[in-house]
């Protein structure tokens, strides 16, 4: 995941949480007040229970070590790290839960990938896919990686034989349906974004 990728998803992730946070920004009347009220911000706590922020807080911070592993060329641990985040449990129903975990599930394809374990960044991905229950930035990015991992196997199977050649061809397919699956989804989410506004 590129530098501006991982700014970007948790920046998303921090905007997911003041969203909620914002949302709950309400105009309160007690019987004690005149009419018309007034407006009140909630406590943030009001808005997103401490068990969801806790658990974003470990995820991030397991992040931030992977981060660090990256950048000392460690792959292993920088692995390690991103499969804790699979591990951090989130309130029931939470959708956070599933943004975090599909942000997980990329950065930990790119790594094995990095590490040449193509089969276990396709499973990591697959898995991702399947559990997804709603379309998001998340999932969109989770199918640009599929298709890194994708044009990553075309390069592999490419020996020069004709076996070879129609095994990368076909994998690159794959990378391009799968590179269409993530623009259709931002699409989509552009379109639902834009007429939200005035």
């Amino acid at each position: 995941m590129t530098m501006m990728t991982k700014r970007t998803a948790w920046l998303a992730i921090v905007a997911l949480v003041l969203g909620a946070a914002v949302s709950c920004v309400s105009c309160a009347r007690n019987d004690d007040e005149p009419r018309g009220g007034a407006t009140r911000l909630t406590d943030p706590t009001d808005a997103v229970s401490e068990d969801l922020m806790v658990a974003l807080a470990q995820a991030k911070n397991y992040h931030h070590k992977a981060k660090v592993y990256t950048s000392d060329g460690n792959l292993g641990e920088a692995i390690a790290a991103v499969r804790q985040i699979l591990a951090v449990p989130f309130p029931q129903g939470a959708p956070e839960a599933e943004d975090v975990r599909l942000d997980a599930r990329a950065l930990l394809a790119k790594l094995l990938v990095g590490q040449g374990k193509l089969d276990e960044a396709t499973r990591v991905v697959e898995e991702g896919l399947a559990a997804a229950t709603r379309d998001s930035f998340f999932l969109a990015n989770l199918y640009t990686v599929k298709g890194e991992v994708l044009e990553a196997q075309a390069q592999v199977a490419d020996d020069g034989s004709a076996e070879g050649k129609a095994r990368a061809d076909d994998a690159k397919r794959r990378a391009i349906a799968a590179y269409d699956k993530s623009i259709a989804i931002n699409e989509e989410l552009q379109k639902q974004l834009l007429g939200r506004r005035p």
